[in-house]
């Protein structure tokens, strides 16, 4: 128990330092390559700070654990939304603008419901995690064509890369070491997350996909978190929320898409009974706030991380218990 509870501490531990010190690297190579700042946020920040999930979930997945590759999806999904915008909202009040998260809101939308959809099969077989991976490819470049035509603003995609440009004077060894370490640095991180978070899950007796949606999930939105909380504190808080929106987006259609190319997946039964829906429930809470443009105050902030609180204490209550379902269904 020990060695695994170390495990997952250091698996906890080099899956946001090595994303981290990846996407910089990357960040930093693509700006020296001439690459514009744009095609950076969608595709170098997009993919980088999603990247702890993506190798978390193939590993879980090709373990024969798929409660902890689903769980960690739909656990980072609603950790986005409760935990890393209620923190930064606490640091700073999130104020967005309709016009610039609305459809990439909507979108956020129709990828959950797709997500329930194919769920509710019990198994994502391959060929519908092809469709996903289309999905999102379309999603990305209908994205670059949207904000680079000049119809959105684009200012909040910027404002991420920036967060990632403290190796861009640096010489190149710096930025190819930084971006190696940071690969080597998830990869290992993944696999000791894995292992520890499977025999915790065995020697506490709780299953695989509680953990997966707890302290999986935590751990690997662990970089979104430090983004969304250093951005809030320069005072650039709304860039949580469009955070928060992409990374959802890219949860289900490129972190599940690709587990299921790879390996078919099932759906556990719990996640189907109950986080399923209370992942769409969660995501449902923003629609009204994009639209309106209200304002996510401290008060929201405080009730979003009593929620989040709140739903981690039912994973180990029991959701079978509060739901009265007999054991073994």
């Amino acid at each position: 128990m020990t060695l695994s509870i170390v495990f997952l501490i250091a698996g906890v531990v080099l899956l946001p330092v090595g994303s981290n010190r990846l996407v910089s690297g990357a960040v930093a190579l693509s700006e020296r390559l001439g690459i514009s700042p744009l095609v950076v946020a969608l595709t170098v920040v997009a993919f980088g700070t999603s990247l702890p999930e993506l190798v978390v979930c193939v590993q879980a997945a090709l373990s024969g654990s798929p409660g902890i590759a689903v769980g960690n999806v739909v656990g980072s999904n609603i950790a986005n939304i409760l935990l890393i915008l209620g923190a930064a909202a606490l640091l700073k009040p999130i104020a967005c603008d309709p016009k610039s998260v609305t459809r990439d809101g909507l979108i956020m939308v129709a990828a959950t419901a797709l997500f329930v959809v194919l769920a509710l099969a019990g198994l994502i077989p391959r060929w519908q995690g092809g469709i996903m991976l289309a999905l999102l490819v379309a999603y990305v470049l209908f994205s670059y064509w949207r904000e680079s035509s000049g119809k959105d603003p684009a200012e909040g995609h910027l404002a991420e890369v920036e967060e990632f440009e403290g190796l861009k004077n640096r010489p190149w060894s710096v930025i190819v070491g930084a971006i190696l370490l940071g690969l080597v640095g998830v990869v290992a991180g993944a696999h000791l997350l894995v292992t520890g978070a499977v025999d915790i899950a065995r020697v506490l007796g709780v299953s695989e996909e509680v953990i997966g949606l707890t302290m999986v999930a935590l751990g690997t939105s662990l970089p979104e978190l430090a983004v969304a909380v250093a951005a809030a504190y320069k005072g650039h808080s709304d860039v949580a929320l469009g955070n928060v929106v992409g990374s959802n987006i890219f949860n289900i259609l490129a972190i599940l898409g690709a587990t299921a190319v790879v390996v078919p997946i099932e759906i556990p039964p719990q996640i189907l009974r109950f986080d399923l829906w209370a992942m769409s429930a969660f995501t449902l809470v923003l629609i009204p706030i994009m639209l309106t443009g209200r304002r996510i105050g401290r008060a929201e902030a405080g009730l979003f991380l009593v929620a989040y609180a709140g739903y981690t204490a039912i994973q180990y209550v029991g959701v079978d218990r509060i739901l009265g379902v007999p054991a073994g269904i």
